[in-house]
């Protein structure tokens, strides 16, 4: 079996916050984290907003620095010395379109930045056919080069963005939900593009959002995160045809059908009680207090990630 592109192994984020006078508490936002990305494959990571998908992102590229665990490129460990030569291999695009982009620089400015930064082009000229290449890939017009953030729409925003992420030829991009702030005909502009780029350049990506329907349609494979933990790994297809957490379960009887019929005949899982704090985490099993299979042995141990057969992944006792 290959090696593969991006691996990931134990990763922990823990945040410090203070809890009194000269006290402070982990926040656990990232707690054991393991998976692995191929080249030119898209693992798709879902959960609830706040369970450490978007911390793992940034970990990955060591926007933040990890608490413990390592990261691993092509099978080499990423750290501070090598960050450098490993950015320019491994790229992010950012949720938020415009947040993310400078207001003070022109697109072209935008995208020519990590050209500048690695020092890709030779001349202005070269730089000045490389950003027209990259914006007419991702859809933009030439007389778009000397505009700013604030005179385009939130797909224009986000295709600048992806842009930039691919000035430097990158490997591997964390897509940290691209397409959320996005109306729905855009959204659909935005996948399809994504898809395309990867057909014709063979960029893997970790792939974060919400919308399952949408993880479904673009990944190969499909992480669900509960709480800073991977609670189930499994193909795509597995995973929305034969869902084994119970969390797992419960998301995927969420997602909107568009058929009548099929929509009344599911039964909807309701989860019970509020998502614990990750400040105070409870015992064992972080999901045991919202979920009906939950036992004694939830409580005492946390279980660990296991493969079912045929590369599904579940942490569970008792499915």
């Amino acid at each position: 079996m290959s090696q593969p592109l991006v691996e990931v192994r134990h990763l922990k984020q823990y945040f410090p916050v203070k809890a009194g006078f000269a006290k402070t508490i982990p926040l656990k936002a990232v707690d054991d984290v393991s998976f692995t990305v191929n080249e030119g494959e898209t693992l798709g990571l879902v959960g609830e907003s706040g369970c450490g998908k978007t911390t793992v992102g940034r970990t990955i590229l060591r926007l933040y620095e990890p608490t413990d665990g390592e990261v691993l490129f092509k099978g080499e460990p990423i750290t501070g010395k090598n960050i450098t030569a490993m950015r320019k291999q491994m790229q992010m695009v950012f949720q938020d379109p415009y947040s993310s982009l400078d207001p003070r620089m022109t697109v072209e400015d935008i995208i020519g930045e990590p050209l500048d930064v690695h020092r890709l082009c030779r001349s202005r000229k070269e730089r000045r056919d490389k950003i027209l290449e990259l914006m007419s890939f991702v859809g933009l017009n030439a007389e778009h080069a000397r505009r700013y953030a604030h005179e385009f729409s939130g797909g224009q925003r986000q295709r600048i963005g992806i842009a930039r992420a691919l000035a430097v030829d990158p490997k591997f991009i964390v897509c940290d939900e691209p397409v959320s702030a996005l109306d729905v005909s855009i959204q659909a502009q935005v996948i399809n593009m994504f898809e395309e780029l990867q057909e014709k350049l063979g960029v893997a990506y970790l792939f974060i959002a919400h919308d399952l329907l949408v993880v479904h349609h673009i990944s190969k494979r499909i992480a669900v995160m509960y709480l800073g933990r991977i609670v189930e790994l499994a193909d795509s297809d597995e995973l929305n045809e034969n869902p084994i957490h119970p969390y797992t379960e419960s998301l995927l009887s969420a997602v909107p059908i568009p058929d009548p019929d099929v929509t009344r005949s599911r039964q909807r899982i309701l989860l019970e009680g509020d998502v614990p704090s990750p400040l105070h985490m409870p015992t064992g099993c972080a999901f045991r207090t919202r979920c009906r299979y939950a036992t004694e042995k939830c409580a005492a141990e946390c279980p660990a990630l296991k493969d079912r057969g045929d590369g599904h992944f579940v942490a569970c006792w008792n499915k």
